[in-house]
């Protein structure tokens, strides 16, 4: 049995501010232990549960946060940058058996403890099907295409309620309680590393293939926090202005979806200046 660890910072234990999760700064230091902390608790779980390998891949900004040599030797990690499924790489070969969300968050626009889409900023929303839509609902999409049921999600509190509407099967741990997007009632290391150990070793009965579910043709929109952000998204082949701060685009299954969506974000990255955004 197999199990990918998708891994963001963003919902790691003890993070609550944006120099937590910024490579380079001293917090960041700091945090990415507790983070690689929960990656590894949730790897033991799974082990504890009779998976034969976990495969980790980083999901977070550089892809360069964890601390290999803190993971359990069991444990393998992709890391880096430029995969063609970025959050999820590893799903499409054909050999996994479940997938965790670990370190997750909500949404561009939602409650939650630094709650974004991709983008820290600039994106206030997205949308598929007409469903709000954070990161683990989108990445839930896209594994489904390759019948792998998310069946561990971590993060705060909102983000578990999250979950429950993406992947209602799967064992959730809140690591903190949100208190607004800067702040948290944080559990310590030690605990939440137990609860997600736990947690892992119970969800890899859980870790069972199906049949690949095709729902499309999926009609994403994203809306930005200014008008000139939507217009440089339409670059994008097949990306149309739907309002003044609103593009849309529709793709046949979400592998074509959440590419589309990480080539937008890209052009919109670029196209966001340092004071005025």
């Amino acid at each position: 049995m197999k199990i990918l660890v998708s891994a963001d910072m963003e919902g790691a234990t003890g993070v609550t501010w944006p120099a937590d999760v910024l490579p380079g700064t001293p917090q960041w230091e700091r945090c990415r232990a507790m983070f690689t902390s929960d990656v590894n608790a949730a790897a033991l779980g799974f082990f504890d549960g009779g998976a034969d390998e976990v495969l980790v891949n980083e999901a977070h900004w550089t892809m360069r946060n964890l601390l290999l040599e803190r993971l359990d030797e069991r444990v393998q990690m992709l890391t880096g940058r430029h995969k063609s499924l970025s959050m999820v790489e590893g799903v499409q070969h054909g050999d996994v058996d479940g997938i965790a969300f670990v370190g997750y968050h909500t949404g561009a626009g939602e409650a939650g403890v630094l709650a974004h889409t991709y983008l820290a900023n600039s994106i206030t929303g997205v949308w598929v099907n007409g469903v709000r839509a954070s990161e683990g609902r989108l990445n839930s999409l896209v594994v489904a295409e390759y019948g792998v049921p998310v069946v561990l999600v971590t993060g705060d509190d909102l983000t578990c309620a999250d979950a429950a509407g993406y992947a209602p099967g799967a064992r959730t741990v809140a690591v903190k309680d949100h208190v607004s997007r800067y702040a948290a009632v944080c559990r310590t290391p030690a605990r939440t590393a137990a609860d997600i150990r736990a947690a892992a070793k119970e969800a890899t009965a859980l870790a069972v293939r199906y049949e690949p579910v095709r729902r499309g043709p999926f009609t994403v929109e994203v809306e930005f926090d200014a008008e000139h952000l939507a217009m440089a998204a339409t670059v994008v082949p097949g990306v149309e202005r739907t309002g003044e701060r609103r593009i849309g685009y529709t793709s046949g299954a979400m592998y074509e979806g959440i590419r589309t969506f990480k080539t937008v974000t890209t052009i919109v990255s670029a196209a966001v200046e340092e004071q005025y955004g």
